[in-house]
């Protein structure tokens, strides 16, 4: 893949997008097209020191398309509304169906490879495992709006004869990292750890209101952003070059593969300060108690199959770069 190729990234000014980014243009790539809404103080941190060609407000990126003379090589499709806190279902179908259903459009026309975030919160409960077969999309019960509104792109795409050269959706586990900053209460639970050990001392973790998980013992399966960033950029060169095969089209889980607790998330944290661990448990919101996640683990065959088989970083490996890279000196990447 030409290093001056136009590459559009869409959510550039968030969490993953401004990370995607940045290591695009460690790897040389300048000539990028960034699409999001850039009104946002907060975030402004994670782009403004980027190196782009375009900035465009998301809601113009169609009508500047139309008048763009050159040719996109790829769309890395990470906008999207991802509070699992946000009821109103009208927000999530505005911008995680109909904005992500225009951009796939777009790539079918122009016959433009993609890759768009999908997520783990399509698999509700894990009712189904955690398995990215296309077989089970259409049965499974996504716990919250921002869940359905994914599942809802997925399986729409999947329905669709015309469809991009290559294109991917990729269902994301828990992510941390650099560049959360701005997110606040649906920042990682590492970010908020940092901050109450820094303030406090002590880590507060929900307790369990099910019988057969201890309090700190749910389990996720947490994945630090540098992991993902290589996975979409080895996905974009092989689209691009040509060694992607059509057959291979579809939707992929991007997790490590191995659950973790709540408390180990929390110990490595309170590692990477040089801290002893020191935790209390409280009551979860009733708001979140009947659509929270106790389990979730990525079945990653399907990725190593199609060809990936880079290391991932361990959780001990992720935290411990983040607390004291990022955090400790609230650094962007």
């Amino acid at each position: 893949m030409d290093s001056n190729s136009a590459i559009i990234v869409t959510g550039a000014a968030g969490f993953i997008g401004s990370c995607m980014v940045q290591y695009l243009n460690e790897k040389g790539f300048n000539n990028l097209i960034l699409v999001d809404d850039f009104d946002t103080p907060g975030k402004r941190s994670n782009w403004e020191a980027k190196k782009y060609s375009e900035l465009i407000d998301r809601e113009e990126l169609f009508g500047w398309l139309d008048q763009y003379e050159g040719d996109i090589t790829a769309i890395i499709h990470l906008g999207a509304r991802t509070d699992t806190t946000e009821f109103d279902y009208a927000v999530h179908q505005k911008l995680n169906v109909d904005y992500s259903t225009d951009v796939w459009n777009y790539c079918t026309a122009k016959q433009v490879p993609l890759i768009y975030a999908s997520s783990a919160a399509t698999y509700g409960a894990g009712e189904l495992g955690y398995d990215d077969n296309h077989e089970v999309v259409e049965d499974l019960k996504p716990l919250n709006p921002y869940g359905i509104s994914k599942n809802e792109f997925d399986k729409w795409a999947l329905k669709q004869e015309a469809q991009p050269p290559n294109w991917t959706g990729l269902k994301f586990f828990n992510i941390y990292g650099p560049n959360e900053y701005h997110k606040a209460r649906m920042a990682s639970v590492i970010w908020h750890s940092f901050n109450q050990i820094n303030k406090d001392g002590v880590v507060k973790l929900f307790k369990s209101h099910r019988d057969d998980f201890e309090d700190g013992q749910q389990l996720r399966d947490f994945v630090y952003v540098k992991d993902l960033l290589k996975v979409m950029y080895w996905m974009t060169v092989t689209m691009v070059d040509g060694q992607w095969n059509e057959s291979q089209n579809g939707l992929y889980n991007l997790g490590t593969g191995e659950a973790r607790s709540f408390y180990d998330l929390v110990a490595a944290t309170f590692s990477g300060l040089d801290k002893e661990t020191v935790v209390q448990f409280i009551d979860m919101p009733i708001d979140i108690r009947d659509k929270y996640q106790y389990f979730t683990e990525a079945n990653m065959q399907k990725l190593h199959a199609a060809g990936y088989n880079d290391k991932f970083y361990t959780l001990e490996e992720g935290v411990d770069d983040y607390v004291r890279n990022y955090l400790s000196t609230q650094a962007f990447y």
